[in-house]
């Protein structure tokens, strides 16, 4: 009894002794490259790398059954699950670890922010399809230890086209989100990071999964719509290939309104707003009416919420300046009795 005992007990620490070493080379190759993110994140595979050695060690050595006094085929069956599931796991971590090592170092390569949106959103896509895949495998790899199901695995291979096809009209929904996801992740019409417009909503795409995509509105509100919609739907991207954007302010005024010194005061603020790129910037009258005028001001910012954020600044800058230097320029209601009416007696 003790041997079988010392067995296990080699192998375990075998095991954590293992996972610390290759830990500590891990850290040591972050600490030599820090341009190379990959090794810092491989450092999360060690708990699912420890369970593959373990039930490595154990399928090899076998110590197992004479501690637990179980049957040898049972122990070893449920150790070889154990194996094939960490693989799985093991996989997993270690893909997610390399995209992710991927779009780090891309985005300290690449200076173009519609670029980096882009392969955030594929790599994305492209992580949980893999993950899908690999967790596919390992289920598939587990059934099939059981001789049960090795035995219903003809009849249900003969079935197979009819289930196939019953599952297609069933999943009709799911399959196109599936799909349209894809589409979505290698056609570069929406990616994560993306001021869009859905149905009047304003929102930044702050994910992308393979059957929905949620969008951040201003309210902090989080608007959850299927991918299936950016595919047949039309919707507006503000960001698709520049986040710079035009932004307008619309004034009602006086007919009175010295429009060239409001022109002119509007070129003022823009020169000291750290909001403004210094890109565009306009005032036109655009419209008139029996009472107002139109004042159309326009400027460019770098991104949309800086353009939300300069065009208010901005219109709250000329109110207050026609305020305190031309008030007559503000709209008013005109009560002005008709000459005629007065002589009536």
């Amino acid at each position: 009894m003790l041997w079988p005992l010392a067995s296990l007990l080699t192998a375990v620490l075998a095991t954590l002794f293992a996972g610390w070493l290759v830990d500590q080379v891990l850290q040591r190759l972050a600490a030599r490259r820090p341009d190379a993110p990959v090794w810092g994140l491989l450092r999360r595979c060690r708990v699912p790398l420890q369970l593959v050695l373990l039930a490595a060690l154990l399928l090899a050595a076998r110590p197992v059954h004479r501690v637990l006094h179980s049957d040898d085929a049972a122990v070893r069956h449920g150790v070889l699950l154990v194996l094939i599931a960490s693989l799985g796991w093991l996989s997993v971590r270690v893909l997610a670890a390399v995209l992710e090592a991927f779009l780090s170092r891309y985005e300290t390569v690449t200076e173009d922010a519609s670029r980096v949106r882009r392969v955030r959103t594929q790599l994305g896509l492209v992580r949980r399809v893999g993950s899908a895949a690999v967790w596919t495998v390992t289920v598939g790899a587990l059934l099939l230890t059981f001789d049960t199901m090795r035995t219903v695995g003809t009849s249900l291979l003969a079935s197979a086209g009819v289930i196939g096809i019953i599952a297609g009209i069933a999943a009709q929904s799911a399959l196109g989100n599936f799909f349209a996801g894809l589409q979505i992740a290698f056609s570069d019409t929406v990616r994560i990071g993306d001021t869009v417009v859905v149905d009047g909503q304003q929102g930044t795409v702050e994910e992308i999964t393979l059957s929905y995509l949620v969008l951040r509105l201003w309210d902090y509100r989080r608007l959850v719509v299927p991918v299936s919609y950016f595919v047949a739907r039309p919707y507006e991207n503000w960001t698709r290939r520049d986040p710079g954007l035009l932004g307008w302010a619309l004034l009602h005024l006086d007919h009175r309104t010295p429009v060239d010194e409001l022109r002119a005061e509007l070129e003022r603020h823009l020169a000291g707003s750290e909001l403004w790129d210094g890109r565009e910037w306009s005032l036109t009258v655009t419209d008139t009416t029996p009472s107002t005028i139109v004042v159309r001001a326009a400027m460019t910012a770098r991104d949309p919420d800086t353009t939300a954020a300069l065009r208010l600044a901005a219109r709250e800058h000329l109110l207050a300046y026609l305020r305190d230097h031309h008030p007559e320029a503000l709209p008013r209601v005109r009560t002005e009795q008709d000459r005629t009416e007065q002589d009536r007696p």
